[in-house]
């Protein structure tokens, strides 16, 4: 889970309160993806935030590269220029996505196995994990070899430790506990 600043997380906030409201969900993430996009190319964001080039220079040139984004979208992207916070737009755009998944009932989580997971093991986990949360889960499945064997589940601030390691380390702290 990435770290979203408290600013990019009201104007999300307050983005996805608008979207709601008009329901256009769908509509907002989009444009918050495309805005996100156009930030992640080399050098935009300093660009956008130089106090060099002029605020006008800077809508004409996102007016050429988001053409046909909402009005309301726009707005936003406005704003962010003149308050030189157009950098906060991936974080935005992350704490717009996470109050969708939320509305949504749905829920992300990493799962860490020694072996790499075949398509119907990420299912099957999805599925239990669904059980366990009543929400329905996206699998991000990540390797790591020291686990040994089971599964390392993170969904939000829970943590499922399934893995081998874990049960070992469970079952000694136990021995250890009852030894006087």
């Amino acid at each position: 889970m990435e770290f979203i600043p408290a600013a990019a997380r009201r104007y999300g906030e307050a983005a996805f309160e608008l979207a709601l409201e008009r329901d256009e969900l769908d509509r907002w993430a989009d444009d918050l993806r495309a805005l996100a996009q156009v930030l992640a190319e080399p050098g935009a964001v300093a660009f956008f935030e130089s106090a060099r080039v002029p605020e006008a220079e800077k809508e004409r040139v996102l007016e050429q590269v988001l053409a046909g984004i909402g009005a309301l979208a726009w707005n936003l992207v406005r704003l962010l220029v003149s308050r030189g916070r157009l950098g906060l737009t991936p974080q935005i755009a992350l704490a717009f996505q996470e109050l969708v998944d939320e509305h949504r009932g749905v829920a992300h989580a990493v799962v860490s196995t020694a072996v790499p997971l075949t398509a119907p093991q990420v299912e099957a986990v999805a599925a239990r994990l669904g059980e366990f949360t009543g929400k329905q889960v996206v699998v991000e499945a990540r390797e790591e070899p020291g686990i040994i064997g089971g599964l390392v589940a993170r969904i939000g601030d829970q943590f499922i430790d399934g893995s081998t390691r874990g049960k070992l380390e469970s079952l000694k702290r136990e021995l250890e506990g009852t030894v006087r």
